[in-house]
């Protein structure tokens, strides 16, 4: 099985036109005719995450957010960017990135978070002309007193605490969520009826004006999208059991809470 083979999998799930302009979802570094080892599944690509690899004997890792941004214009080690880089070379590990389009696809990142809070009826909030879209609205089991929703969230992403603003007087049943930076689909969100909307980053000013209209709920960037390795690491063990597979066990949230 070749690292392309790999590729071909992640980019059947996710394709890359639907990752947003901004992007650089894809190859990242390395090549990909070589027969695949190992893969480890990650948020973010760090040295300690690509010394994980080579200690597994694996010779490719499939991050969620791309390592190169941006083009690099030297590659010494005065950057994390570029001593990972240096270092994914020296090692012969392929990096991949499935970002904004994993976050767009049917099924994919948000969908993900959803099944976590065990939403149904779940559908995009927003959706795009290439048959993908932002965001997921659903619904709850039962309705839940705010206060007990933000408990159940708070238990499922494992935070201890949450953003959010005056606590809804109303049960929430219809749930609104996008993993990492969402807070640009909030209007959308109570638009469509949403009892709360969940997400990973919220703009300070965005909390004002929403007081008994919905429920927002701010957990943080990487614990709102903690989920995504494991969807990734399905992704591939469908479709290539045989490809040993390793969620990383580095933690790679560079935001204390203290």
């Amino acid at each position: 099985m070749k690292i392309k083979d790999v590729i071909a999998t992640l980019e059947k799930f996710a394709p890359l036109p639907l990752q947003e302009e901004y992007d650089n979802a894809g190859l990242q570094v390395g090549v990909t005719e070589a027969e695949v080892s190992g893969v480890v599944l990650c948020l973010d690509v760090t040295e300690e995450v690509l010394a994980e690899a080579v200690e597994k004997g694996c010779n490719m890792v499939v991050a969620h957010h791309p390592l190169l941004f941006r083009p690099l214009r030297r590659l010494g080690d005065a950057s994390q960017v570029e001593r990972c880089v240096r270092y994914a070379v020296i090692h012969g590990i392929t990096v991949y990135a499935a970002h904004t389009n994993l976050d767009n696809s049917r099924e994919g990142v948000n969908f993900e978070i959803a099944s976590r809070l065990a939403l149904h009826d779940t559908a995009l909030l927003q959706q795009s002309s290439n048959g993908g879209g932002s965001g997921i609205i659903g619904t709850l089991t039962h309705p839940m007193t705010a206060v007990n929703f933000v408990a159940k969230v708070k238990d499922v992403f494992s935070v201890k605490c949450a953003m959010c603003n005056d606590l809804l007087e109303r049960p929430i049943s219809r749930v609104a969520l996008c993993g990492g930076a969402g807070d640009f689909l909030l209007a959308e969100a109570v638009d469509q009826g949403a009892d709360a909307f969940i997400t990973g980053e919220v703009h300070y000013h965005q909390f004002f004006g929403l007081e008994q209209i919905i429920q927002v709920m701010a957990i943080g960037h990487y614990q709102s999208e903690q989920f995504t390795p494991y969807l990734l690491q399905r992704i591939i063990s469908r479709d290539y059991p045989s490809v040993p597979t390793y969620i990383t066990k580095v933690n790679t949230n560079p935001i204390l809470y203290l």
